[in-house]
C-alpha cells in the first residue's frame, strides 16, 4: 500500500519552503550541526532534511520539536493570532437589533 502524499496548493508549497529555509538558517546561526539538531529532537537526519526542505509530507509535531531546538517554539503562538477575515464573520453574524423610527412630538410638547 503506498503513502497517500499531501496535495497542495502552490502558494502554500513556497510558505512551507520559505519555513525550512527559515529553521534552515535559524540552526546554521546557532552553529548547531545537523546531527545535534536530530538528536535533541528525537528525529532522524532524513526528517530533518525534509522540515529545512518544506517538504508538507512531515507532520505538523515535527516542526514543533525542531522550533523547540532552536529556541523558536513560542513563535507558534504567533500563528493566526489576528485573524481579520474571521473575525469579521464573527461580526456580521451577531444579531442587529431593529428599531422602530421615534415619533416625531408635536411643537410645543415637553417632557414632564
Amino acid at each position: 500500500m503506498s503513502k497517500k502524499s499531501a496535495v497542495i496548493y502552490p502558494s502554500s508549497a513556497k510558505e512551507l519552503e520559505a519555513l525550512g529555509q527559515r529553521l534552515k538558517d535559524a540552526r546554521l546561526r546557532r552553529r548547531f550541526s545537523m546531527q545535534t539538531v536530530c538528536a535533541r529532537a528525537d528525529i532522524s537526519r532524513p526528517t530533518l532534511y525534509k522540515v529545512e526542505n518544506g517538504d508538507p509530507s512531515v507532520a505538523m509535531g515535527i516542526y514543533v520539536q525542531v522550533l523547540r531546538v532552536l529556541g523558536l517554539v513560542a513563535d507558534l503562538g504567533l500563528l493566526a493570532k489576528e485573524d481579520e477575515l474571521g473575525r469579521r464573520l464573527q461580526d456580521e453574524a451577531l444579531p442587529h437589533r431593529k428599531r422602530a423610527p421615534r415619533k416625531p412630538r408635536p411643537v410645543g410638547e415637553t417632557d414632564g
